[in-house]
């Protein structure tokens, strides 16, 4: 009787487990590619030359301690312009998630660019990258992109989430 009992407890089971398919998924869309370039389109990540950035780095401004550093990387395209590409790391904050079908959530990151000079003396710039995300039943996205307070980027749908900045 105890073997009946344990085989029908299985088999339901193993019927609950079952899906049709027919559960909507949630799309998540949040790499971002962030270009920097000069006036005259030059990439300003190539280290051949002393008007280039040296090296980057990137800081939640909203950690849970003073250094939190956001991870991302830096990556080149096919014909070899670098960018820094960020998927995910720094904290969001709720902007607006009263509207279950529509939240809003933003990361603020202080990016840190280090130019040099001369063969000694180095340039330090600090400036604030900003990315709003907008999650629905459907989709988890970057829907925004302000740097240093400019609204630089706003998604489309179906294109990338690309961002150049011009320096």
């Amino acid at each position: 009787m105890k073997n009946i009992f344990f085989g029908v407890l299985i088999i339901f089971c193993a019927f609950l487990s079952c899906r049709t398919g027919d559960d909507e998924l949630q799309n998540i869309d949040q790499i971002l590619n962030i270009y920097m370039k000069n006036t005259s389109g030059r990439d300003l990540f190539k280290n051949k030359k002393d008007s280039t950035y040296f090296t980057y780095s990137m800081n939640d401004y909203n950690g849970a301690a003073d250094l939190a550093p956001v991870n991302s990387s830096l990556r080149a395209t096919a014909d070899s312009t670098l960018f820094i590409e960020y998927i995910a790391g720094a904290r969001r904050i709720g902007i607006d998630t009263l509207n279950p079908d529509n939240k809003i959530y933003r990361s603020d990151i202080t990016v840190t660019l280090v130019k040099r000079l001369n063969n000694t003396a180095l340039d330090t710039i600090e400036d604030k990258l900003r990315i709003e995300y907008r999650m629905t039943p459907s989709v988890f996205e970057v829907s925004k992109v302000y740097y240093n307070g400019t609204l630089r980027f706003t998604k489309q749908p179906g294109s990338p989430n690309v961002v150049t900045i011009v320096k």
